[in-house]
């Protein structure tokens, strides 16, 4: 079978509200890269200098060189920059999370010092700022295994967060596989943290960002004032601001790095940003681990069984009978690209009705003959299958009047005597008098019109069905 790996549908339409503390509309989590340190440099062993995420338009990594401009900069950052964002972030009381490289962390004892007597989450950012796109699983397991260590060593405990940026396609599993972590952030695909389910380990994601993100400063395209970044931080508070007034709140993650953000003119753009966000009633300016402590706390995961990780067996169990006596749709829907997407009523919906369209006439016919006769004799004898038994109750098609009945019978054969199958209508939608007048209406259609009305109720009749079972 074919299993896709992605998933599209996260929490899905009906996303559940944070419930921040104190009725908060919205969470700002701040973050702030250190990696001044941690960078590629011959003197941390690496074969080449740094080219990411500088002032040098265009840089490119100096194989077998240093490069002075480039570590000026790194060093502005931690020189310069960080005391800058520290006494920013101190004067007002705002929590920060850092996202300290662990070789990074080791070469600056002072600011290490300085985050530890502000109360900063300090979670990992790795154990170098280094790409790891092409390293081997087993180095990069060894790498965190490493930093944790280190981490240790120079923190006085272990991190509870991590997010390494530069990833493989590895990390987050290797990350969420040691189940020492409280937070994993190196996703972008949310606006509220999620459940990853890896073995039976349940890990919390936090989701990061790359656009509320003063690296924007150093990629295009890219902010070139302080004030493009500001407005871009207005914009996406209000839109977030407004949802939560809405009773959806969200989280709102901005990314920060000492040697960009920490520039005077950049600066302002932040400054100016909270004091935008700082005269607003309901927001709340947390850590990490405080997000990560609150959505444990408020909403827990909960596991169910995904279909797209069912046997075929326990999937025909499962959704055999979704299509009236006709689980040979089912079998062949297990066999389709599922994935997390799939694992909810829309997604079974999906995958068992493409199976059913893409079947042929005679089969389709099959479906729609093996559906009963609306308040018909297997009614009376107790014989529908228990889906069709409870739809035909909550119309009351159960408590006809004889006279009511003697009519349903009389429909029933006069439309399968010119149609070839049985009157087929999703009765959970409609009530007896309704049902009764699109009896009238539909008998005189011609069969072929018939025929595509009754697949279109039967495959909302499976709609209504799943979301019996699925979220």
């Amino acid at each position: 079978m074919t299993r896709y790996p992605r998933d599209f549908r996260g929490h899905g339409p009906d996303a559940p509200d944070a419930q921040w503390p104190g009725g908060a509309k919205i969470a700002i989590s701040l973050v702030l890269n250190y990696e001044e340190g941690g960078e590629n440099n011959l003197l941390h062993g690496d074969a080449q200098s740094e080219a990411f995420l500088s002032d040098i338009a265009g840089a490119a990594p100096w194989p077998g060189m240093r490069h002075w401009n480039m570590e000026s900069i790194y060093d502005y950052g931690a020189r310069a920059g960080f005391w800058r964002l520290h006494r920013l972030f101190t004067t007002r009381d705002l929590p920060v999370t850092v996202y300290g490289v662990t070789s990074a962390l080791a070469r600056n004892p002072e600011q290490l010092a300085a985050m530890q007597a502000a109360g900063w989450e300090i979670a990992s950012h790795g154990l170098k700022w280094v790409d790891h796109r092409d390293m081997p699983e087993a180095e990069e397991r060894a790498q965190i295994a490493e930093s944790f260590r280190l981490h240790e060593e120079l923190t006085g405990e272990a991190p509870q967060g991590w997010y390494t940026g530069r990833c493989s396609m590895n990390t987050v599993q290797l990350t969420a596989e040691t189940r020492k972590l409280a937070w994993i952030s190196d996703t972008y695909d949310d606006d509220l943290p999620y459940w990853r389910e890896v073995g039976d380990h349940d890990q919390l994601v936090i989701p990061y960002t790359l656009e509320a993100n003063d690296m924007r400063f150093a990629t295009a395209p890219g902010y070139i004032t302080g004030e493009q970044f500001f407005q871009y931080l207005k914009d996406s508070f209000d839109t977030l601001y407004a949802e939560g007034t809405d009773g959806s709140a969200k989280m709102f993650s901005i990314g920060l790095h000492n040697r960009l953000i920490g520039r005077p003119g950049k600066f302002a753009g932040l400054q100016r940003f909270l004091d935008y966000a700082q005269g607003h009633d309901g927001v709340w300016f947390p850590r990490r681990i405080d997000i990560a402590r609150h959505w444990a706390a408020t909403h827990p995961h909960q596991r169910f069984e995904r279909p797209s990780q069912m046997t075929k067996a326990r999937f025909v169990e499962r959704f055999g009978s979704i299509y009236e006596h006709s689980p040979w749709i089912a079998e062949r829907a297990h066999d389709l690209e599922l994935g997390p997407a799939h694992d909810c009523a829309a997604g079974v919906h999906s995958a068992l009705t493409r199976m059913f369209r893409s079947a042929g006439p005679a089969e389709k016919l099959g479906v729609l003959t093996a559906h009963p006769d609306l308040a018909g004799k297997l009614a009376a004898a107790k014989r529908l299958t228990p889906e069709s038994t409870a739809e035909q109750a909550s119309a009351a098609l159960d408590a006809l009047t004889d006279a009511e009945r003697a009519a349903f019978a009389r429909l029933n054969t006069d439309y399968v005597a010119k149609h070839g199958f049985p009157f087929i209508i999703a009765v959970r939608d409609n009530t007896k008098d309704s049902i009764l007048a699109a009896f009238h209406a539909r008998i005189a259609n011609d069969t072929a019109t018939e025929f595509t009305t009754a697949c279109a109720q039967v495959e909302r009749i499976a709609a209504l069905r799943l979301k019996d079972l699925l979220p």
